[in-house]
């Protein structure tokens, strides 16, 4: 079964300077992406890097992943 750190940890190589916060219970998950790859990207584009670095696991471990996408300047701007 995958864990949220398994995806935090991908997702964290396969994007680099990026940081991410994974939760879910082994089947859902829900992230929180920063990257500075997202910068003029679309949400589909930067879902689609996402989706890259997370590779054959989210077709076959990962049955669903709600994320939101930021840049760090979106991020370091962003309320609570």
């Amino acid at each position: 079964m995958v864990r949220p750190e398994d995806i935090k940890q991908l997702i964290e190589a396969g994007l680099p300077g990026a940081r991410a916060e994974v939760t879910g219970d082994g089947h859902h998950f829900e992230a929180v992406i920063v990257s500075p790859e997202f910068a003029g990207k679309t949400m589909v584009a930067q879902h689609q890097l996402v989706y890259r670095a997370l590779g054959d696991r989210m077709r076959e471990e990962i049955h669903a992943l709600s994320m939101r996408t930021l840049t760090p300047e979106e991020y370091t701007g962003r309320t609570a």
